[in-house]
């Protein structure tokens, strides 16, 4: 029987793009999408498709990609067909901008649960657009499964996983029977880079698209746990002083005698 593998997936803003480029909307609390910087699938989510994948070569598996917000550039979506997945479903509803932990949550549990007969449940880690890591936990509850955090390896049996989980000071090893839900770290290794075949076989393929509805999702059925009462830029105040000297060593002692006076030394 085929391995039946579901990986959540999401797209963010680069985290590298110009720090000039980033801009917040203070009315609606939300960070306003870039035209000149294109959004990226979040880091951590490439380590989950990648170990999907690994899987999927070891054993055999069908991979399906889940993501949802309110708008998806297809180009950046169709990444994890071209690395290898078989599938792309996006969860598209103008009802799933700017949603919480919770609600993510939720709705992501709501099109897993359409796609049924799962096997295993891959995330990423924490997304680098809010950094919550809060998604995947809250998916295995809405599913009552098994959860599994910060995997750097995954060894797939019958009916059950044997992860290696990252640790501030080791590692630790646990087994979880399937079905699962196991969010994976960087630790895993650098996913692998989509190859011309990939990338023509991903121009070919059409996302399935589901709404709100299409997941069973009335116009109340996201509640959301959290509201954001302020969003901003931080403010920089550098403030810089030039030490003059005649010379370099009465300008080191001019800085030591300032450092000390300020108490920084």
């Amino acid at each position: 029987m085929l391995f039946e593998i579901i990986v959540c997936v999401k797209q963010v803003i680069d985290p590298e793009m110009p720090a000039s480029l980033f801009k917040i909307d203070s009315d609606a609390k939300k960070v306003v999408d870039s035209p000149d910087v294109a959004p990226i699938i979040n880091g951590f989510d490439d380590n989950a498709v990648e170990a999907a994948l690994q899987i999927k070569d070891e054993f055999g598996a069908n991979v399906t990609i889940l993501s949802l917000g309110s708008y998806f550039a297809s180009d950046v979506m169709k990444k994890p067909l071209a690395m290898g997945s078989d599938q792309l479903i996006l969860l598209q509803d103008d009802k799933f901008d700017n949603l919480d932990a919770y609600s993510t949550a939720f709705a992501l549990s709501k099109g897993i649960q359409k796609i049924g007969g799962y096997d295993l449940i891959l995330c990423g880690r924490q997304a680098s657009d809010w950094d919550n890591a809060q998604v995947p936990q809250g998916i295995a509850e809405f599913l009552d499964i098994s959860c599994v955090t910060t995997a750097q390896k995954i060894d797939v049996s019958d009916n059950s996983l044997v992860v290696s989980r990252v640790l501030n000071d080791g590692i630790e090893v646990v087994q979880a029977d399937l079905p699962a839900l196991i969010s994976v770290s960087n630790e895993l290794g650098e996913p692998r880079y989509p190859n011309l075949k990939g990338i023509m076989a991903a121009a070919r393929k059409v996302p399935t698209i589901w709404t709100a509805d299409d997941i069973g999702l009335q116009a109340g059925g996201l509640v959301p746990k959290v509201s954001v009462t302020d969003l901003s830029l931080p403010q920089k105040d550098e403030i810089c002083e030039f030490i003059e000297g005649q010379d370099e060593p009465e300008i080191g002692k001019e800085l030591a005698i300032r450092l000390r006076q300020d108490k920084l030394i």
